[in-house]
């Protein structure tokens, strides 16, 4: 699963790096920082951020499993660099076959921007998985439902609860949980024996982050097209003016995200 364009993915990476909650990651990093070697399974991969974001930061020789369904995107993956890390890219439709993705000893889990798109069954399939092999779970940038937009539109708000009606739609993984996913994940690895620590990751975008602003507000209007609401030519003339706010230099935007880590009950 993946459905994102390899430019859209290179666009968002450096604002996902920085919205990556720092005391979750640290957590990370000390979960792994006494072993000698680790490896690590990146689900719904893309073109290998999350690798690209922990890799440099684990000091121990690394086996990287990177999965997802789309070959474009995997053609992508960076190569391995040796002798220290070790990268294999999979083809893997994590809805039907998410066993296949597991079928190696792993000392992590992870994920990025995946929760929010995935269903409830899904999800607890996931936690169950995780929890018979004992392995810790990273999920990143989960997306919560909150935005805020400065200078404030009237319509702004009917455009965000649109949004979020729509990514509560099928992903391909059945309905998705959209903003419900972070609690719903902190409930479902509590439910199989987890510890799990969460934090905010706020996508944060000024008045320079012309590109992504744009990116993300016609979006924006694309999924409230789909929702069928608010009425056509009033998405229309609220991305208009919200692309003049961008242009002029005027535009700020935040959308919140969660970061998680799950561990099975007395892990360090």
């Amino acid at each position: 699963m993946s459905g994102f364009s390899a430019e859209w993915l290179k666009l968002r990476e450096p604002y996902d790096l920085r919205a990556r909650n720092a005391a979750v990651l640290n957590a990370v990093f000390n979960l792994l920082a006494a072993q000698p070697s680790v490896t690590l399974v990146d689900l719904a991969c893309g073109t290998g951020s999350t690798f690209r974001a922990l890799s440099p930061r684990i000091s121990a020789r690394q086996t990287w499993r990177l999965v997802d369904n789309d070959l474009s995107l995997l053609a992508g993956v960076p190569p391995s660099s040796p002798p220290n890390v070790n990268v294999t890219a999979l083809a893997i439709d994590l809805n039907r076959d998410l066993q296949a993705a597991f079928d190696i000893a792993a000392d992590l889990i992870t994920t990025s921007a995946l929760l929010d798109l995935v269903s409830g069954d899904w999800l607890n399939r996931l936690a169950i998985e995780a929890a018979a092999r004992r392995w810790p779970v990273y999920a990143a940038l989960s997306y919560d439902g909150r935005a805020e937009l400065a200078p404030a539109d009237p319509t702004d708000r009917r455009i965000v609860d649109a949004v979020n009606r729509h990514q509560r739609t099928d992903k391909g993984f059945g309905p998705a949980l959209g903003p419900s996913a972070a609690p719903t994940a902190i409930e479902a690895f509590e439910r199989v024996g987890y510890t799990v620590s969460h934090g905010l990751a706020d996508w944060e975008f000024g008045p320079t982050d012309r590109e992504i602003q744009t990116e993300v507000l016609s979006g924006w209007a694309g999924a409230a097209r789909e929702i069928g609401h608010p009425p056509r030519r009033e998405i229309v003339d609220w991305l208009k003016r919200r692309r003049g706010l961008i242009a002029a230099g005027r535009s700020s935007l935040r959308i919140g995200h969660v970061d998680l880590l799950a561990c099975p009950t007395g892990m360090r």
